[in-house]
């Protein structure tokens, strides 16, 4: 892989976004820390809802993971045109649109004006941004020009932030610094391509040609999704994931069938040192059933102290496997043009 080969085929400079996401981070910081929110009584909130979809989406995910065992109400996460029956006055909603524009979105942030739920919006602009200023409802402005996937930094770290100011849960600074420091680190090896250590590289690597499936336990859950949606918008390959234990009860008996497929698939498995007793015993006897079909069977432990460390050291290593993996398919990363079709398509009809 060369500097000429991944300019040519990078145009959007994929690349650099990456190289500079805990940049992202610190500014994603910045903005929730500058922001002045009207004044909520937690007491009254019975749950949250975040709304978005994709990459706006993926933030919410990250949150509920990384407060689940800190927060004493419900927290989801609604990737639909319709609010669940049980959003009320009491339900805080958070309204997660990087562009502003997703109709699905669009269609549950009305929704909750209707049903007087408590409203938060995180945009770059768009129509939520008029819906928001035109109803009175607070808007935080994130910065424009990403590609939503790309902007993880601001849809998580900015919501994180407002999980703290309003009280949900505690102060999570020390955290979050950590998390920069470590993301800091590991660019300056995965952005040195070429380099017999870069792990991203080397995993891409062992996906290219191969049908990526990943594999963790349910902590991790978020971080199996993040590295499935970028290989398929990044890369433009398909990849499958499942969860221990659930997929010891059902998905484990196919790998026994199918022996010429099996030998294109590649398994990422997605460990960590807070995963359950039990479900790291089922990962290692698993792994060895893999071993026997799939082309390579690849483990991956992030070190961080925190959870919130560790999450973001998997997810940071899978942004970069999925870059040079669109690499090697001789694919820009940015573009999805298909998803560009879809909604072209809708907004005829």
């Amino acid at each position: 892989m060369t500097e000429e080969q991944i300019r040519s085929l990078d145009i959007s400079d994929m690349y650099g976004v990456l190289k500079d996401f805990h940049l992202q981070i610190e500014d994603a910081v910045r903005i929730s820390g500058e922001v002045i929110l009207p004044a909520i009584d937690k007491s009254s909130i019975s749950n949250i809802i975040i709304n978005g979809l994709g990459g706006s989406a993926i933030g919410g995910d990250f949150v509920r993971s990384a407060v689940q065992y800190e927060l004493n109400i419900p927290v989801a996460v609604n990737r639909n045109y319709d609010l669940p029956s049980y959003a009320t006055k009491n339900t805080l909603c958070f309204v997660s649109s990087y562009s502003g524009n997703t109709e699905e979105t669009i269609s549950t942030f009305k929704q909750s004006l209707e049903r007087d739920c408590k409203i938060i919006c995180i945009t770059s602009g768009g129509e939520v941004s008029k819906l928001a200023e035109s109803n009175g409802i607070p808007v935080i402005l994130i910065p424009e020009g990403l590609q939503p996937r790309c902007a993880l930094g601001y849809s998580f770290f900015v919501l994180y932030g407002l999980f703290q100011k309003l009280g949900f849960i505690g102060d999570k600074s020390d955290l979050t610094q950590a998390t920069i420091s470590s993301i800091r680190n590991l660019s300056g090896l995965y952005s040195d391509f070429g380099n017999s250590s870069n792990t991203a590289e080397i995993i891409a690597g062992k996906l290219y040609g191969k049908l990526p499936i990943v594999y963790s336990a349910d902590i991790l859950d978020v971080v199996n999704l993040r590295w499935r949606g970028q290989l398929s918008e990044n890369s433009k390959v398909l990849a499958y994931g499942s969860l221990y234990p659930e997929m010891n009860h059902n998905e484990l008996v196919g790998w026994k069938g199918n022996e010429q497929i099996m030998s294109n698939i590649a398994v990422i498995m997605l460990k960590d040192t807070d995963d359950h007793e039990r479900n790291k015993l089922r990962m290692d006897i698993t792994g060895e059933i893999y071993r026997k079909y799939a082309s390579s069977v690849t483990e991956l432990q992030a070190g961080g102290k925190s959870k919130l460390e560790r999450i973001f050291e998997l997810t940071y290593l899978g942004d970069w496997v999925s870059f040079y993996l669109a690499i090697l398919n001789n694919e820009d990363p940015t573009p999805v043009k298909v998803i560009q079709h879809l909604k072209q398509k809708l907004s005829e009809n």
